[in-house]
């Protein structure tokens, strides 16, 4: 019964650090997207073509 508490404590102590590492790499920035902003403007005349096709039916 105390290996259950022992594997208990030690998935949480694991749990709690992946939350950290996780917390550390957003506010670092590793989740901006830097790509998308810059096609976006490749893309902009297909949205608009695509919406307005949408709304001539």
């Amino acid at each position: 019964m105390s290996v259950i508490y022992l594997l208990i404590s030690i998935s949480i102590v694991v749990a709690v650090g992946f939350f950290f590492a996780f917390v550390k790499a957003v506010k670092s920035g590793q989740y901006d997207d830097d790509y998308t902003p810059s096609v976006r403007m490749l893309f902009d005349d297909e949205l608009k073509k695509s919406k307005t096709k949408t709304k001539i039916k």
